[in-house]
């Protein structure tokens, strides 16, 4: 059996232009770049942000637009789902898909360099009114 991992660290999020994607994570996300890592991103290395309270981590690489990205879902309750359904619609022109998978609700969008994202909640029974 292998060793228990203790949580989830970081995501690689690859972008072309980090100054405008760490304005759009901080506008849109509400993600604030970490000073203790700011070393890191000198010489092609990653641009670390944070959400408020520091238990996720995006370590953005500018490199060129690439497919086959992977989904990076952040999980919320019901309450904040709503707050995140509002938000999204708002900040991003509705440009923001709702989907039921009957066991949790799901938002899906992009940020301006393709990279997928969801927002999730397994509060279904609570959450799946608000998205009708």
């Amino acid at each position: 059996m292998p060793p228990e991992i203790d949580a989830f660290d970081h995501i690689h999020v690859y972008v072309t232009d980090r100054a405008a994607a760490e304005a759009w994570y901080r506008q849109v996300l509400g993600f604030t770049r970490m000073q203790e890592f700011a070393v890191w991103a000198s010489d092609g290395g990653p641009l670390t942000l944070q959400n408020t309270s520091g238990s996720i981590h995006l370590a953005l690489f500018e490199r060129p637009r690439e497919k086959n990205r992977a989904t990076i879902a952040l999980r919320v309750n019901a309450a904040q789902f709503a707050q995140w359904l509002a938000h999204l619609r708002r900040e991003l022109d509705g440009d923001v898909t709702v989907e039921d998978h009957e066991l949790s609700v799901s938002l899906y969008f992009r940020d301006p360099d393709g990279n997928p994202y969801e927002i999730t909640t397994y509060d279904h029974a609570t959450a799946r009114p608000l998205i009708r």
